[in-house]
C-alpha cells in the first residue's frame, strides 16, 4: 500500500473526502494508508522514504519527486488563510522583524519574495508559535498560516485592541496583484519508484475523484468543521467554495515555475530547472 502523508487543516478537507468517508474509504484503504502531519514535514517524509505520497508545499518540490496532475491547493485571489499582519507605524518597506508560523515553507518563501524581490528589503524572520498577539509584541510583523490565520481574521478587533492598528495583507492577493497569476500552496507529490502496483492513472483518478466528491459535499464538510474551528459556518463555506481553488491548471503550473525561479534568484530555495510530472 502507498503510505500517504496528509494535512489535517481545513483547506485540504475536500481533497481527502473519499479517504475519510464511505463508501470509498474502505476501497481506498486497500491501496493507501494515511497519517497526518504538518505541511512542512510532508516532503521530509517523502524524501526520507517514510511516505510515498504527500500533499506538500511547492517550496519542497525536488527533482526526485513527481507532481500528480489534477489537484492542488491554490487561490485565484484572496485566500484568507495566509495573513501577513504589519503593526503600525510600520509598512512593508520598513518592517525589520517578522514573527513567522513555520507550518508551511511555501508561505514563508512567498513572504520573503514579497519583501526581497518586490520591496527590496530583508527583514529577519523569527520562528514563533501561531499566537498573533504574542508575535506582534515581539516583532514588527507576523505571518499566520492555515487555520490560525482564519481565526485571527475573526478576532481582528480584539488583536488590534491589544496591539494597536495593523495592516493585514493577504499573501495570495499580493501575489495575484504582482504577477497576475493564481497563488499556489501545495500539490500532491509522489516518489514514482514507490507506486507498488498502483498505476499513475489509478492514483490520479483516485485523487481527482476524492476532490470532486469533496466539493460535492461542502455542506457536510461545513458541519464537520464547525465544531473544530472557532469561525462561523458561513466563513467555512465561503473559504472552501470561493477562497480555495483545487484544480491544477496551466496558470497554476506557471505559478509554481515562477515561484521557484524567484525563490532561486533571491537564494532562498535551490534551483528546480523543470517540474517533473507523474
Amino acid at each position: 500500500m502507498l503510505r500517504v502523508a496528509a494535512i489535517n487543516f481545513l483547506n485540504p478537507a475536500p481533497l481527502m473526502w473519499d479517504f475519510e468517508h464511505p463508501p470509498l474509504a474502505a476501497t481506498l484503504a486497500q491501496r493507501y494508508t494515511l497519517h497526518y502531519t504538518q505541511p512542512s514535514l510532508c516532503a521530509d517524509e517523502l524524501l526520507a522514504a517514510r511516505a510515498d505520497l504527500g500533499l506538500i508545499p511547492i517550496a519542497s518540490l525536488t527533482p526526485e519527486l513527481a507532481i500528480v496532475p489534477g489537484c492542488t491547493i491554490a487561490s485565484l485571489d484572496e485566500v484568507r488563510s495566509i495573513q501577513l499582519i504589519v503593526k503600525s507605524p510600520h509598512t512593508l518597506d520598513t518592517v525589520k522583524t517578522v514573527a513567522a508560523d513555520t507550518a508551511s515553507r511555501s508561505s514563508l518563501a512567498y513572504a520573503e519574495i514579497l519583501f526581497r524581490k518586490f520591496h527590496n528589503t530583508r527583514p529577519t524572520f523569527l520562528p514563533a508559535t501561531a499566537d498573533p498577539i504574542a508575535m506582534l509584541q515581539n516583532a514588527d510583523a507576523a505571518i499566520l498560516i492555515g487555520d490560525p490565520a482564519l481565526l485571527a481574521l475573526e478576532s481582528r478587533e480584539a488583536i488590534e485592541s491589544t496591539i494597536g492598528p495593523c495592516e493585514w495583507f493577504d499573501l495570495a492577493h499580493e501575489w495575484r496583484t504582482l504577477t497576475n497569476l493564481p497563488w499556489v500552496a501545495a500539490v500532491w507529490a509522489v516518489r514514482p519508484e514507490a507506486l507498488n502496483g498502483v498505476t499513475p492513472a489509478q492514483l490520479t483518478s483516485d485523487l481527482e475523484f476524492s476532490r470532486n466528491h469533496g466539493l460535492a459535499h461542502i455542506e457536510q464538510l461545513v458541519e464537520q468543521w464547525t465544531p473544530r474551528i472557532a469561525i462561523p459556518p458561513t466563513t467555512i463555506r465561503h473559504y472552501l467554495t470561493c477562497n480555495i481553488h483545487y484544480t491544477l491548471t496551466p496558470d497554476c503550473i506557471r505559478t509554481i515555475e515562477l515561484f521557484r525561479q524567484y525563490a532561486y534568484e533571491i537564494d532562498i530555495l535551490p534551483a528546480l530547472p523543470r517540474l517533473r510530472f507523474l
